[in-house]
């Protein structure tokens, strides 16, 4: 009970700095100004700024040692079935982020390993606090998403199963944090 009480809490605080900053960001909108500087320059900055650290991460390089040597394994990708059509990491399981639910999940064991991802991990984190509410206890988030994993050089699948340089990156926003690979978007 106290642990779910404090995860509660953590992720409530978490929130409120996210919050503060975004006001103060709001203040100098209004007054015509913003902060020199103001806004990421790195893709690890941009991160950082969209992560409430409420699911622990993992990085591609991990996951693709992960992936060759733990075959019951799971990933999550919570993309759009667009997206996920695309290209996605070979073995992925596609759990549609907009029809997510404990349905979605119920064919997998409370302690099996869990990686989600999504373009960049924040939706991904959503997904994972879920997760670790209804009572899985291995659950991490692919550090950056789809968009590390191929800015990482790893290999990526179109809905054939055939590989491909193609990554959804959401929109024509996002896809300037997508190095290598090429960025499709509506």
């Amino acid at each position: 009970m106290f642990d779910k009480q404090f995860t509660y809490l953590r992720r409530f605080l978490a929130r409120l700095r996210k919050q503060e900053k975004v006001g103060y960001l709001l203040g100098f909108v209004f007054l015509g100004q913003l902060p020199s500087g103001c806004g990421p320059k790195t893709f690890d900055e941009k991160m950082e700024s969209l992560y409430l650290h409420t699911v622990p991460l993992v990085t591609a390089s991990e996951l693709e040692e992960k992936k060759r040597t733990n075959s019951q394994l799971a990933l999550l990708d919570i993309r759009s079935e667009k997206e996920y059509e695309t290209s996605h990491i070979a073995g992925a399981e596609l759990l549609d982020y907009e029809t997510f639910g404990r349905e979605s999940v119920a064919h997998l064991a409370k302690d099996a390993e869990l990686v989600v991802y999504c373009s960049v991990g924040y939706r991904s984190e959503r997904i994972g606090e879920k997760l670790i509410d209804w009572g899985y206890t291995n659950v991490t988030n692919l550090y950056g998403g789809i968009f590390d994993w191929k800015n990482n050089g790893f290999a990526v699948v179109d809905e054939h199963g055939a590989p491909t340089d193609s990554v959804h990156t959401y929109n024509k926003k996002w896809s300037k944090w997508l190095y290598k690979g090429i960025k499709v978007y509506e």
